[in-house]
């Protein structure tokens, strides 16, 4: 199965980076950064929350009833004349639903990562959220997943998809790389390029997904 980044370099992914970059009026190659880094970042936050009972069951009901993955069957009667305000909605409640209280550092750090100020980033996740759930969708509904392990190795595959083999230990490597008990220091290394700084995407993730 191909990976969030594999799509992303896809003939549909170039139509979803044009068409939120057209919608955010932003550079067309930061908005493909943002989302870049942005979306196994969010895929990892839902992996985490879908470790739960709760959280998978949640999950599953979205991504079977309103996330079913239509939203990708008319990209452009989405993105023409401007993405409806519902969607943005709908992308508000995923993205508060997915950080919880980090967005916005979520959303500061990708920023200074991308050359972009916060605001912009934040437009750009609205929109890619429900596409993004869009996403999951139609690949619970084409490998018929119905199960929380499924979902979670649904978006463990995304996450790390056909990546070299040198890539292959992402996930692990996101969980926790030096063995220190806290969770996403290494999403600052590997996704960002950051470094270790409790105050900066470790610490801010690390709380998001629990040590």
């Amino acid at each position: 199965m191909s990976g969030i980044l594999d799509l992303l370099n896809s003939d549909l992914g170039k139509t979803i980076i044009n068409g939120v970059s057209n919608q955010t009026k932003q550079p067309q190659n930061k908005t493909q950064d943002v989302l870049t880094m942005a979306l196994p970042v969010l895929m990892q936050a839902m992996k985490r929350n879908a470790a739960t009972p709760q959280g998978a069951e949640g999950l599953m009901s979205a991504l079977s009833n309103k996330h079913d993955g239509s939203i990708l069957d008319d990209l452009g009667g989405l993105f023409g004349g401007g993405v409806d305000s519902n969607v943005l909605e709908d992308g508000s409640k995923i993205l508060g639903h997915v950080l919880a209280g980090k967005q916005s550092q979520v959303e500061n750090t990708l920023g200074a990562k991308a050359g972009m100020d916060a605001d912009s980033v934040a437009q750009i996740l609205k929109v890619a959220a429900p596409i993004l759930m869009g996403i999951l969708g139609k690949q619970t509904r084409q490998q018929n997943v119905s199960n929380p392990s499924g979902i979670e190795s649904l978006l463990g595959g995304l996450i790390g998809g056909s990546s070299p083999k040198n890539e292959q230990s992402f996930l692990e490597s996101i969980l926790d790389a030096d063995g220190d008990g806290s969770v996403i220091d290494d999403v600052a290394g590997m996704v960002l390029g950051g470094n270790k700084k409790k105050g900066g995407l470790g610490g801010l993730l690390g709380g998001l997904f629990g040590k």
